[in-house]
């Protein structure tokens, strides 16, 4: 099976509709990567469902870890950054995508990160 992984940072208190945008922004940018680098694998995931889980880290310093995690294991992450247009101040980091790859492979990074 394969899976795609986005973590957001709950210390932004982020309002349902700009966290919805912030996840769909990481989430199209790990698979434009995908399609670039890995198009077999984005093929399979597609196929698969395309499954998404959405978890929660509590900052910054515990989303840059999960990315340095994620980029010794070879798996795409899209690390994205807000334009600063509404609630939150621009070029602040709100959440990061990893994959799609497979389950495995990403639940070895994340596999005790809580969902959101």
């Amino acid at each position: 099976m394969y899976k795609q992984v986005i973590l957001v940072r709950t210390d932004l208190k982020m309002g349902k509709g700009k966290l919805a945008a912030q996840v769909a922004h990481a989430s199209v940018e790990a698979v434009l990567k995908t399609q670039r680098y890995k198009p077999e694998l984005l093929k399979k995931w597609r196929s698969s469902g395309m499954k998404k889980a959405v978890l929660k880290v509590k900052d910054k310093d515990e989303l840059l870890k999960y990315q340095l995690l994620a980029k010794k294991k070879h798996l795409i992450t899209a690390l994205i950054s807000d334009a600063g247009r509404t609630q939150i101040k621009a070029g602040t980091t709100t959440c990061l995508a990893i994959g799609p790859d497979s389950e495995e492979k990403i639940d070895e990074v994340t596999g005790e990160v809580r969902l959101l």
